[in-house]
C-alpha cells in the first residue's frame, strides 16, 4: 500500500471507529486518497458535491440536524478557501465539523507550484484545533500517530463547546491505490471497533443550579440555540413569568408569547415597568427589540446552554450577551423558593403580558386573513402552522426567520433549525438539504425551507445533485420579491440610490432556476393553495412572489393593528 493511500485509509477508519458516518466530498486530484477512502469504507455514507462551498454547507446541514461530526474533504488552493463561511458558522453556533484540507507536500510550497497556497491555520480562531498532518513518510510510528490525531481531531469536534476541528493533509504521489491496497488497515492491538469513550459518552455532570430570587416581574427568554427547552418552559409555568421564544429555539410552545416582537415594539406596552428580572439560554439576538429590552432589566441571568443531549450546559463560553446586560452567569437554574407547583402564581405583570398577547394576536391574524393573496408574512405563519408533526423547517436568514419570529403561532412538533450563528446568505440551499438528508435518515418526517430569493440565488448549486447521490424529500418554499427585502424596513431605504445599491433586483424567476436543476416547480399565489402546493415528493421548488414595497407596509400595519388592540385591551 502506498503511504498516500495508507495514511487517508488509516484517518478516515478511526474516525469511522469514533463514529463518522457521514461525509462530502467535493472532486479534486490531491483529495483523490481521501476520497476514495472515503467511498469504499462500507459504513460512511458519501455525498459528493461539485461546489466546495455547497459541500462545506451540506456538512454543516447534516451536523446540525444529526448533532455528530461530519467531514467534509477537498482539494488545495481556492478549494479550501471555499469552506471558511460554513467553518465560520459551524464556530458561532456550535456544530462539529471535520474540515479536512489536501494540500500539495512542503517541497512544493512557495515554488509557484500549481494550485499550491498557503493552508497552515487557514480558518485562523474560527477551529476548536488546527494541525498539519504531515506527509505519509513510511516509518515506523506513524499508524498509530495517525489514528491519535484522528481521535484527538474528533474529540475537539465534540468536546467542551462543539464546533469546526481542521486537519491539513499533505499526499505526495502515487495518489491512488495500487495493487497492494484491497484491504483496510488493521486496528491497533486490542483496540475496539467502536471508542465508546468518544461515541456514546456518559451521562454528564449536573451543576448545583442556580436559585433564582423571587420577582414577578420576571422575563424568560429563549433564543437561537439546540438545547433542551423544556426547563425553560417549566419555569415558566412555575413562576408564571411570560417566555418569549425565537423560532429557533425550539420553545414557542404551549403558552410561550407569539406576538413578542410586535410588544414590544408598542409603545404604550413597553412603557410599563421594567422586567426585574430576565432569564436568557441561547442567543438572543435576532430583533432589536429583545436587546432593547434586556437593556432595560434590573437583572439579568445568562443560562449557558449545552446542546441536546448535554444538559448541564457548563460550558463557560457557551452564553450570549449581546447587549452586554448579564449580571450572572450560570450552568443552570432553579425557580425562586417557596413556589406552589399546583398553584402557580398569576400577578399584575403575568395578567398584563396574557392580555396584551390575546388581543395582539387577534388584531395579527385578522390583518394577515384579510387577504387571500399570500403575502411574505402570512405565508411564515400558515407554512408553521400548516407543517405535520415531525416536520423539520429550516429558515433562511433576513426575512423568513424575522417573519416566523413575527407572525409564528405557538406549536408542538416541529423542529426549526437556521444558520443563525453568524446569519449569512451563503449556503443556506445546501445546508437545508444535509439537515434534511439527516432528519429523514434518522426516520423524521417531512422537510421544509423557507428562502429568499437572493439566498437561492447565492446558492443555487446547492440544487444540483448528482444522479447517483442521496437525495432529500425537501420543498424548497422561495419568497421572490426581486432583491433584498429586509432592506426596505431599515434606514436605508430612504436613500435615492437605495433600489440599486440596496434592493439589487435581478429579475430571475425561481422556474427558470428550477429547471436548470431539473426540479418540479409551482407557483404559489393564494393562501388557500399552500397545503396543495407543498404536497409531492423529493427536491422541489414552490414560488411565492412579492412585492417589497407592499410587503413593508403589511408589516408597518401589522404593526399599527398591535398598537391599537393593545391599548383596548390594556
Amino acid at each position: 500500500m502506498n503511504p498516500s493511500t495508507a495514511l487517508a485509509r488509516v484517518l478516515v477508519d478511526e474516525l469511522a471507529r469514533g463514529g463518522l458516518v457521514e461525509a462530502v466530498v467535493a472532486p479534486g486530484s490531491r483529495s483523490t486518497p481521501l476520497a476514495l477512502a472515503l467511498v469504499a469504507h462500507p459504513e460512511i455514507r458519501v455525498h459528493v458535491r461539485v461546489d466546495e462551498r455547497s459541500a462545506s454547507f451540506l456538512a454543516l446541514g447534516l451536523a446540525r440536524a444529526s448533532r455528530r461530526p461530519v467531514a467534509v474533504v477537498c482539494t488545495s488552493g481556492t478549494a479550501a478557501a471555499n469552506l471558511h463561511p460554513a467553518v465560520m458558522e459551524a464556530d458561532e453556533s456550535a456544530v462539529p465539523l471535520l474540515v479536512l484540507t489536501a494540500d500539495r507536500p512542503p517541497e512544493l510550497r512557495g515554488t509557484g507550484a500549481n494550485q499550491t497556497v498557503d493552508q497552515i491555520g487557514l480558518y485562523g480562531g474560527a477551529v476548536r484545533m488546527f494541525a498539519e498532518v504531515g506527509t505519509p513518510d513510511p516509518v515506523p510510528g506513524m499508524v498509530a500517530y495517525w489514528r491519535s490525531l484522528a481521535c484527538r481531531a474528533w474529540g475537539a469536534a465534540v468536546g467542551g463547546r462543539p464546533g469546526p476541528v481542521h486537519l491539513n493533509v499533505a499526499f505526495r504521489d502515487p495518489l491512488t491505490p495500487d495493487d497492494s491496497a484491497d484491504a483496510w488497515p488493521e486496528p491497533l492491538e486490542g483496540r475496539p471497533h467502536r471508542r465508546p469513550w468518544i461515541n456514546r459518552p456518559g451521562p454528564p455532570s449536573r451543576p448545583e443550579p442556580f436559585v433564582l430570587p423571587a420577582a414577578e416581574r420576571g422575563v424568560i427568554v429563549c433564543g437561537d440555540g439546540d438545547y433542551d427547552p423544556v426547563p425553560f418552559l417549566a419555569l415558566a409555568e412555575l413562576t408564571g413569568w411570560p417566555l418569549l421564544a425565537e423560532p429557533t429555539s425550539n420553545a414557542r410552545r404551549g403558552d410561550a408569547v407569539s406576538t413578542y416582537r410586535q410588544l414590544l415594539a408598542s409603545p404604550l406596552f413597553v412603557s410599563g415597568q421594567a422586567p426585574e428580572l430576565v432569564v436568557s439560554v441561547g442567543r438572543p439576538n435576532l430583533s432589536r427589540q429583545i436587546l432593547a429590552f434586556l437593556r432595560r432589566a434590573d437583572r439579568h441571568v445568562a443560562v449557558t446552554a449545552g446542546a441536546v443531549g448535554d444538559p448541564a450546559g457548563s460550558l463557560a463560553n457557551a452564553f450570549s450577551d449581546p447587549a452586554r446586560t448579564a449580571t450572572d452567569v450560570v450552568a443552570a437554574v432553579a425557580p425562586p423558593a417557596g413556589l406552589d407547583p399546583a398553584s402557580p402564581p398569576r400577578t399584575a405583570w403575568s395578567e398584563r403580558w396574557r392580555l396584551a398577547e390575546a388581543a395582539a394576536r387577534g388584531a395579527l391574524d385578522a390583518v394577515l386573513d384579510g387577504d387571500e393573496v399570500l403575502s411574505e408574512p402570512r405565508l411564515a405563519r400558515d407554512l408553521a402552522s400548516h407543517l405535520s408533526a415531525g416536520s423539520l423547517l429550516f429558515a433562511g436568514s433576513s426575512m423568513p426567520i424575522r417573519d416566523l419570529d413575527a407572525t409564528m403561532r405557538a406549536r408542538c412538533g416541529v423542529r426549526l433549525v437556521g444558520n443563525r450563528g453568524v446569519s449569512g446568505i451563503d449556503g443556506t440551499v445546501s445546508t437545508a438539504v444535509g439537515a434534511a438528508l439527516a432528519h429523514q435518515g434518522a426516520d423524521g418526517g417531512q422537510a421544509y425551507a423557507l428562502l429568499g430569493d437572493l439566498a437561492l440565488l447565492h446558492d443555487q448549486n446547492g440544487l444540483i445533485i448528482g444522479p447517483g447521490e442521496p437525495r432529500p424529500d425537501l420543498a424548497v418554499v422561495v419568497v421572490n420579491n426581486d432583491g433584498g427585502g429586509i432592506f426596505s424596513g431599515l434606514e436605508q431605504a430612504g436613500h435615492p440610490d437605495f433600489e440599486r445599491v440596496f434592493g439589487t433586483p435581478h429579475g430571475v424567476s425561481m422556474e427558470r432556476v428550477a429547471a436548470v436543476a431539473d426540479l418540479p416547480y409551482t407557483r404559489l399565489e393564494w393562501a388557500t393553495d399552500l397545503p396543495k402546493a407543498l404536497l409531492g415528493e423529493g427536491l422541489r421548488v414552490i414560488e411565492v412572489c412579492t412585492k417589497r414595497p407592499e410587503s413593508a407596509a403589511l408589516r408597518r400595519r401589522l404593526q399599527s393593528a398591535v398598537d391599537a388592540a393593545v391599548e383596548a385591551a390594556l
